[in-house]
């Protein structure tokens, strides 16, 4: 190893770069942790450090991680939101658009509930549990629509992460800002009807449920029902609205 090649002729930084990004993409790194010390990546990869640090050199390059003077290295954001592109702008600007987005949403968030039961390790329950306590202690709280969406579409999000599927996550992420406005649309306008919000809780509960429980299919039904459910009650008010609107301009005579 200390030739600076391995057997098959590979330099040895670009192996210690391809075992730490190995380390990322199943979560044992996450985004903005801070990488262990050089001592003990030394030991954990049976590398030199004259190696490791080529390695890491490879991954600042590569904007997988950075390291600051007297903090050491850590994992970039490797999700961060780029500039709004005008595709994007577009879809989050058209209101027709909401309807397609849950359509996306129960097609990804069904799978990734599904595969979090499949494969959720104990560390991933906990911080599921922990993001839908969170979610659930919000609503004795006088917050912003905004704010409980955010709780939402978190709790969504860790079941996401339990997926262990890091293209899933990825694409999820990618969204964020898109999706954010189905949440924020549900919490805006069925949070504070009683039947629906008990409904949404229920629906909430089940998915925890299947999901911690190891459920895998009772989790994608869940999942499945839950942005279903919610795409219909809206359209419903939609529909509601648009008729009482109709009825009030017949009133004054102008239809």
């Amino acid at each position: 190893m200390e030739s600076g090649k391995t057997e098959s002729g590979r330099q040895v930084a670009d192996v210690v770069a391809e075992r730490i990004e190995r380390l990322i993409v199943d979560g044992v790194l996450k985004a903005g942790q801070t990488l262990p010390s050089e001592r003990r990546l030394t030991e954990k990869l049976g590398v030199s450090r004259t190696a490791l640090r080529e390695g890491l050199k490879i991954l600042s390059a590569r904007g997988i991680i950075e390291t600051m003077h007297g903090k050491g290295s850590f994992v970039a954001n490797l999700t961060a939101q780029p500039t709004l592109s005008p595709l994007m702008h577009l879809l989050g600007s058209q209101p027709r658009t909401l309807y397609d987005l849950f359509e996306v949403r129960e097609l990804l968030e069904a799978q990734s509930a599904k595969l979090a039961a499949l494969r959720g390790t104990p560390a991933d329950f906990v911080l599921i549990t922990r993001r839908y306590d969170e979610m659930l202690a919000a609503h004795d709280k006088d917050i912003s629509a905004s704010a409980h969406a955010r709780l939402d579409h978190a709790f969504h999000l860790a079941i996401c992460d339990a997926s262990h599927n890091p293209v899933l996550v990825h694409t999820l992420s990618s969204l964020t800002d898109l999706l954010l406005s189905s949440v924020f649309a549900s919490v805006n306008n069925l949070y504070h009807r009683q039947p629906q919000k008990r409904q949404i809780d229920r629906q909430h509960a089940r998915l925890y449920n299947a999901v911690t429980g190891k459920l895998p299919e009772q989790a994608r039904a869940a999942a499945s029902e839950h942005i279903h459910s919610v795409r219909d009650s809206l359209r419903e008010i939609e529909q509601e609205e648009q008729r009482l609107v109709r009825a009030t301009l017949r009133l004054v005579g102008w239809d």
